[in-house]
């Protein structure tokens, strides 16, 4: 197989609200920046382009007729992913493994504030037959999962609740997260009651920004970039999306995305070879949850490694340094790619004072969000 690695990374955000600039104007400047990163110029040297997009969270049909001007692709191959950001970068990453294409660039944006009823919207996603009918918010949903997934694991909600303090604290050492606080556990507890157990804090609020990566093939990537970050493997997986079949305890999607990733590149024990990942969070038990479906850790074990320190920057497995969907903010379909932007970043020694020491391999994990169950993983190295 070819080789692929990213070379260039640009982001323009993130926060809670942006009605200074417009979605094309958030998607330029990231592009912008991109591609000074990685010393190309769109016109010339990117031969194809990739948009992660939703059209019902665009307001939009057909939405990449609304992408070329502002990214440079102009009179190039241009397609959108509706799906997480990682979805897309595995679309660019597999044009270049085609031979098709040395130079690929990834685009997902959020302008959340836009969406002034984003949770109806969320809705359209049931089950049209059995679902939709019942007029269950998506938060709602999310609280029955995590009844599901405390009572399976003997996880406790001042461990969930520890997720955030952690996340929100990582937050404020991230120059771009929209959400750093210094919170007690106390305070997550005591939040509001949203959808029981879960709380109004544990949710990841949205914000507003782009991302752009630029992929190049091996050759190519050594030529650009004195510090190429090579992809090592990539999974996704969908789960059933019906609320009658899903799994409810071991987000499987998860597990069968990093399996495959991990078969790619190689890996047989992640929790020895991956020395940090950047994991979902839109739900504070996500982030446990996720861990223990990607292997990183046992069963019912991710609770006692963030109550132990373990997840925190200083511990044996640091998860989200960047703060997370709960400190940086929920990027819709962008989360995805936020989280391959900060593995990229700790990677390159970039990460500012939440720079990890000796970090040479990293996994990145997006799902889409309730009420899907899809998810996608990147397994990156130096």
């Amino acid at each position: 197989m070819r080789e692929v690695a990213i070379v260039g990374v640009g982001h323009s955000g993130f926060r809670s609200i942006t009605p200074d600039m417009s979605y094309k104007e958030l998607m330029y400047e990231a592009a912008a920046r991109a591609y000074e990163d990685a010393g190309v110029d769109p016109r010339r040297d990117v031969q194809s382009f990739v948009s992660v997009a939703e059209d019902f969270n665009e307001g939009t049909s057909i939405f990449d007729e609304y992408v070329p001007d502002q990214i440079g692709g102009v009179l190039k191959p241009v397609h959108t992913i509706p799906g997480d950001g990682i979805h897309g970068l595995i679309a660019a990453y597999m044009q270049v493994l085609t031979g098709a294409m040395d130079v690929v660039m990834v685009e997902a944006h959020s302008k959340a504030s836009n969406v002034l009823t984003l949770t109806d919207v969320v809705a359209y996603a049931m089950d049209p037959i059995y679902n939709r009918p019942l007029g269950a918010n998506p938060v709602f949903i999310a609280g029955m999962e995590m009844n599901r997934y405390l009572h399976h694991t003997g996880t406790t909600e001042e461990q969930c609740a520890q997720v955030v303090v952690k996340n929100r604290s990582n937050g404020f050492l991230n120059p771009s997260a929209a959400y750093g606080a210094s919170l007690s556990l106390d305070a997550v507890l005591a939040s509001q009651p949203v959808s029981y157990p879960l709380k109004r804090l544990e949710i990841s609020s949205h914000a507003d920004g782009a991302i752009v990566m630029v992929l190049a093939s091996g050759d190519v990537a050594e030529q650009l970039s004195y510090l190429p970050i090579w992809i090592r493997g990539v999974g996704w997986c969908n789960e059933t999306p019906s609320l009658e079949t899903r799994d409810w305890e071991g987000a499987t999607y998860a597990r069968k995305a990093a399996e495959m990733a991990y078969r790619v590149s190689g890996i047989r024990s992640p929790r020895l070879e991956i020395d940090f990942a950047e994991v979902d969070d839109t739900f504070a038990y996500k982030e446990l949850q996720h861990m223990e479906a990607l292997g990183l850790c046992r069963d019912g074990e991710a609770g006692l490694l963030v109550e132990e320190g373990a997840t925190e920057l200083d511990g044996d497995l640091p998860i989200n340094p960047s703060g997370g969907s709960l400190g940086v903010g929920h990027l819709l379909d962008a989360s995805g790619l936020a989280r391959v932007l900060e593995v990229v970043l700790q990677l390159r020694g970039e990460a500012g004072e939440r720079q990890l020491e000796d970090a040479e391999t990293g996994l990145a994990f997006g799902w889409r969000s309730i009420p899907t169950t899809s998810g996608a993983a990147v397994v990156l190295s130096v």
